[in-house]
């Protein structure tokens, strides 16, 4: 029974439709594994056992009348704490928000129960989702299953560490700057940079909406692919027979591959080779609107940060965390008329940008340029978290900022990640490019 909780969720949801496993005993596995976890506090914010025994008792019945939902129905998984969820605490990982309980599901945690899936929790996240490393002095700093001395990356930082630990057969988190992709690029998971617009935000408690966007942490391409489609309700992709011989992939070279540390490049290095051997073709891009859009990004992220939480902030800035405190302020001096300059002048590196890598299956990156700080260096200077802070989000910020379509990808080397982008709304097309590429890593 304990081997269930590192199974993939698709593999999961195939066993309880064969009679296989039933989902009561499934959550109730997961229930238990938390509870004995050493840092089972430090991963989930708070438990929902009353809900999953509830939901998993009801998947039990349907699998039992061959009246499944879907692939996913009676998977148990866990929802980063700024989804909302009714009649449960929800709070971002923030003081700011102590004690808040909506009254409604968020929307994508609606569907996704609708479709079966079991809410197991809330995970822990770095501070209103506004840091890339997922250390959070407030709350609580999950643990990176490689090394629990070094942070686990965030936003989502709970989220995957749920995964990772198997506390969780999928962790549903949000990506704002790379607040998906940077927790599974450091622990060897799977995560889906949806296209900003295109998962419902309703009922998420927000850091910049213009950007923010929902995706999974996952075991698999298959996982991720899979739980798209619950979150919306629809239709999966199509992963059959998916092949990178013939595929065409891009290299950008500007800014992502400098400074890289020796995880990051042995894992990129070897993402690369296997790409080629699966046959492949790869060839180096230069992108200058991306170099633009990137020495301008700051102000984009910040304006929209601390306009949304400026009035809350201000009334309690002794209850933040003082580098994200610093963070948001940084936004408070941003002149309209620069914001909307700035906003002019994105929307035409993103056309230049989605011309430029058209022709290519995605684009090639290291998902993060650097290794995972140490807890203790984080917490010993301010200085040293914001400079590890932007370069952890450096990489995946091209995403958010050209509006792509982004997979992260383990490739067997420790926060080695290796991540795919393609245009804004192919993340089927990309899914499948992404799970050739898995079976070419493996």
């Amino acid at each position: 029974m304990t081997n269930w909780r590192f199974l993939s969720a698709a593999d999961l949801g195939r066993r309880i439709g064969a009679g296989e496993i039933d989902p009561v005993e499934l959550t109730e596995a997961f229930l238990e594994a938390t509870a004995a976890h050493e840092a089972g506090s430090r991963i989930y914010a708070r438990m929902t056992e009353t809900r999953a025994r509830a939901e998993a008792e009801a998947a039990r019945a349907r699998a039992k009348a061959g009246l499944r939902k879907g692939p996913l129905d009676g998977v148990p998984i866990s929802w980063k704490d700024l989804f909302d969820t009714a009649g449960v605490t929800t709070e971002a990982g923030s003081k700011l928000l102590e004690g808040r309980v909506p009254s409604a599901d968020a929307r994508v945690l609606a569907t996704a129960t609708a479709q079966g899936l079991v809410c197991l929790g809330k995970t822990h996240m770095t501070e209103l989702a506004f840091s890339g490393l997922g250390y959070n002095p407030s709350t609580a700093t999950p643990p990176n299953i490689h090394d629990p001395e070094r942070v686990p990356g965030g936003s989502s930082s709970g989220a995957a560490a749920s995964v990772a630990h198997g506390l969780a057969a999928i962790g549903i988190g949000s990506d704002t700057g790379g607040s998906v992709r940077v927790p599974s690029g450091w622990n060897s998971l799977v995560g889906l940079k949806t296209t900003a617009g295109r998962v419902s935000l309703e009922g998420v408690v927000p850091l910049c909406e213009t950007f923010d966007t929902i995706g999974p942490l996952a075991r698999t391409v298959e996982d991720a692919a899979l739980m798209l489609a619950a979150l919306e309700g629809g239709k999966p992709a199509d992963l059959e027979g998916a092949s990178l011989k013939g595929a065409r992939f891009a290299v950008l070279k500007d800014i992502v591959l400098d400074g890289l540390e020796d995880g990051p490049a042995k894992g990129f290095a070897r993402a690369l080779e296997a790409f080629e051997k699966a046959g492949a073709s790869i060839e180096e891009i230069s992108a200058p609107e991306v170099v633009e859009a990137m020495a301008n990004a700051g102000p984009l992220f910040t304006a929209e940060a601390y306009g949304t939480w400026k009035h809350l902030i201000e009334a309690h800035p002794e209850k933040m965390f003082s580098e994200v405190l610093g963070r948001f302020r940084g936004g408070a001096e941003v002149k309209a008329a620069d914001y909307v300059a700035l906003w002019q002048a994105l929307h035409r590196q993103r056309a230049a940008w989605n011309a430029r890598i058209a022709g290519f299956d995605a684009v090639l990156m290291p998902t993060i340029a650097i290794e995972p700080p140490k807890i203790a260096d984080c917490a010993a200077d301010g200085s040293y978290f914001t400079a590890r802070n932007l370069l952890a989000l450096r990489n995946t910020r091209v995403g958010n900022l050209m509006a792509s379509a982004a997979v992260t990808l383990p490739t067997g080397v420790n926060w080695g990640g290796v991540m795919l982008l393609g245009l804004g709304g192919s993340e089927e097309r990309l899914l499948r490019v992404a799970a050739a590429a898995e079976k070419a890593l493996a």
